[in-house]
């Protein structure tokens, strides 16, 4: 273990703050178990039924926009029911998941590992390598839009990010399906904000995103004595990110009004979604990043088990410039480029030489 994943296992956020490009105030130790630390057992993360939204019923478009936008900007997480998304194709991407980091040699994995593709850190991350400041017990591969054959590209070789190439095709069914989601979703909250709610829609039309394939082994004694967590206190970068609440058990989000740790556990079918530092930054603060990560099971018993998860985070391309909302009075920040806010932010996982300046 490199001595910047040792200072991680017992670092706060504070210690890499130096890279945000939003505020951030509130103070958290990166891995669970470091320090003195409390849980929420009262609030709860509100459910927003997206239903009569989506059917088109009379006045559900404000009714659902003031549904979410509230519990966005109470605590920067919700859980969406309703949705529409079919339970079967979020099981056979459960399936396929654990098959492709079980089945798929090391040796051809490796052969794959992370670059930056625009703003995004593309490609195969080992176990403890996520970052480059703690040794998460995860492995994870993420795959932005420039994986997909989504907009008929002559020039598309699945084969430059897919060990195999067979599993694209379910995996790009699966983001289409969530992106069906992403204009309803914006335009809600920007109508919450009573702003323009179309401001985004070009945007957000055949837009950038991370698909990101966690999968968490089974745990070992070693694991458990080392002081690491599944994966360290984070907050998103994005616009927001979908997770299928699929076998989530472990998730826990910060309630930083009483910074006490808040154990989610929605009910499958649904689709937790929460804000990121995009969002953060044109809402003038109104929408938050909020800080979340997954914790080692306390059920023994699921420790000896793998977990999986795939969220999917909406971006914009690396040429748009992130400002703020005009309707919301003076900005809190000056504009900057989507590659140079994103590059600047992750640098904190994957070094200072990640950054790109996105000047003109």
């Amino acid at each position: 273990m490199s001595d910047s994943k040792e200072l991680g296992v017992k670092a706060t956020n504070h210690a890499f703050r130096q890279f945000d490009q939003v505020q951030k105030d509130q103070k958290y130790q990166l891995a669970e178990g470091q320090g003195e630390e409390e849980f929420d057992t009262e609030f709860e993360i509100k459910s927003c039924d997206m239903q009569e939204f989506l059917a088109g019923a009379p006045n559900a478009d404000a009714a659902f926009a003031q549904e979410l936008g509230s519990a966005l900007e109470e605590i920067g997480f919700a859980v969406l029911t309703g949705h529409g998304i079919d339970a079967e194709i979020v099981q056979q991407a459960n399936d396929a998941i654990r098959k492709f980091f079980e089945t798929i040699p090391e040796s051809r994995r490796l052969e794959f590992l992370a670059a930056r593709h625009g703003s995004v850190n593309q490609g195969y991350f080992p176990i403890k390598e996520t970052t480059i400041i703690h040794p998460g017990l995860v492995e994870g591969w993420v795959f932005c839009r420039r994986a997909f054959d989504m907009d008929d590209r002559p020039e598309f070789e699945p084969e430059l990010f897919w060990p195999e190439p067979r599993y694209e095709p379910l995996f790009r069914q699966l983001c289409q399906t969530h992106e069906q989601l992403i204009l309803p979703l914006m335009q809600s909250l920007l109508r919450y904000l009573e702003c323009d709610p179309h401001s985004y829609d070009q945007k957000l039309t055949a837009t950038n995103f991370g698909f990101r394939m966690n999968y968490y082994p089974a745990l070992t004694d070693d694991d458990l004595r080392s002081g690491a967590g599944r994966m360290l206190g984070h907050e998103d970068v994005d616009l927001f990110t979908f997770l299928p609440a699929h076998g989530l058990k472990g998730l826990q989000v910060l309630n930083r009004r009483n910074m006490k740790w808040i154990r989610l556990d929605p009910p499958r079918g649904s689709i937790v979604i929460n804000t990121g530092d995009y969002m953060q930054r044109i809402t003038n603060d109104r929408l938050p990043s909020t800080t979340h990560r997954v914790s080692i099971p306390r059920d023994e018993r699921r420790r000896a088990q793998p977990r999986i998860s795939f969220p999917m985070a909406v971006y914009v391309w690396e040429n748009t410039l992130l400002e703020g909302l005009p309707e919301l009075g003076p900005a809190k920040y000056p504009p900057i480029s989507a590659i140079e806010f994103h590059t600047r932010t992750t640098s904190k996982y994957y070094g200072a030489d990640y950054a790109v300046d996105g000047s003109p």
